[in-house]
């Protein structure tokens, strides 16, 4: 009995000690964080507008496998928002939104993380030098309640860890979207070129559409949407971890009624997939006829038929024609296509 008391006695004082402790806590915290990155601010400040972009390369989102998110209209800028459920965390939800965008110059957002009713403030700022970008990190952490105070003791370190690991990621992010960027400033359209194309595994989805006006190309745009979201939503994967679409038909489909093909994206090596309406196709290395295109989808068919010239005046045969979409594919709008063509004797 003696031992219990005394036992009692010690949880009490270390209570009062530890509700002492919490009257020198603030019921929040705010601190400052400054980055420099390497990149000017018109290409920086849009991976952060765009949620779709900012979950890419942000830990918070990115680190964890089994988070799932949903977009919400207008998905950039003020208004956006977007929500979230972490499995590995007994489903925690949360929600982040856009509440004031000053563009190339200021965001502010907030975060609702698990059963918080108050959020995070998340205040950013641009300050463009030259070819550099310097953002300042504003971060005023939710009002805890008084016997939960301690929790701000953890939360400056936790945020200071995401915000180096999230610019990290965001720097390797810009370095392949710029150089993609750089390449294709340099592009020559409509003149056929030669190209040694190396081995490729795509994973990807099977279709059929009309070849009429504009049928097969919304069919496309269908293809392309319902295949990355099952790449970067179902399967996780982040946009550095895929090359740019690809959709491999017929070369001689172009006067046909119907035309089947088969669209896809580069990835590194197979893997287990569960979904049957997806499956993976091997395109051994090649040695190309290419030509980029700029313009309507429907029009495309006279760049086409220029390969297919070039191959029947240097007395070659040819595979099924890959067409690499260089910008994502959306109704209304041009495409700019890579058109290549596999050629043997």
């Amino acid at each position: 009995m003696h031992k219990t008391k005394f036992a009692v006695l010690i949880l009490i004082l270390l209570a009062a000690a530890y509700a002492v402790t919490m009257y020198f806590v603030p019921e929040n915290k705010s601190f400052t964080v400054e980055k420099e990155i390497n990149y000017p601010v018109d290409k920086v400040y849009p991976q952060f507008s765009s949620l779709q972009n900012f979950a890419g390369w942000n830990s918070f989102f990115s680190g964890k496998k089994e988070m799932e998110l949903a977009y919400f209209s207008p998905y950039e800028g003020q208004g956006s928002s977007l929500t979230y459920i972490d499995h590995q965390e007994d489903d925690t939800k949360g929600d982040l939104f856009i509440r004031y965008a000053n563009p190339e110059k200021t965001l502010k957002m907030q975060l609702f993380d698990g059963r918080m009713n108050n959020p995070y403030d998340i205040d950013l700022k641009f300050v463009p030098l030259g070819e550099k970008t310097k953002i300042t990190w504003f971060v005023r952490t939710p009002k805890q309640p008084f016997l939960k105070r301690s929790l701000n003791l953890l939360t400056q370190d936790f945020w200071l860890n995401t915000i180096e690991t999230s610019m990290n990621n965001l720097s390797k992010v810009l370095g392949t979207k710029i150089e993609r960027d750089t390449q294709r400033e340099n592009i020559k359209f409509d003149t056929v070129m030669i190209e040694q194309q190396e081995a490729l595994v795509l994973l990807g989805t099977n279709s059929d559409a009309r070849n009429k006006k504009d049928e097969l190309f919304k069919n496309v745009v269908l293809t392309h949407n319902k295949l990355l979201n099952y790449v970067t939503t179902d399967l996780g994967r982040k946009s550095d971890e895929y090359g740019d679409p690809v959709l491999l038909t017929s070369a001689s489909s172009e006067a046909e009624k119907e035309i089947s093909y088969f669209y896809g994206v580069p990835v590194p090596s197979k893997f287990p997939i569960t979904d049957n309406n997806f499956t993976f196709r091997t395109l051994n290395e090649s040695h190309n006829y290419i030509v980029y295109y700029k313009g309507p989808y429907a029009k495309k068919a006279k760049t086409v038929q220029e390969l297919l010239s070039k191959v029947k005046r240097d007395s070659l045969r040819s595979g099924m024609i890959q067409e690499v979409f260089l910008e994502e594919p959306s109704t209304g709008e041009n495409v700019v296509l890579k058109l290549s063509l596999p050629v043997f004797k």
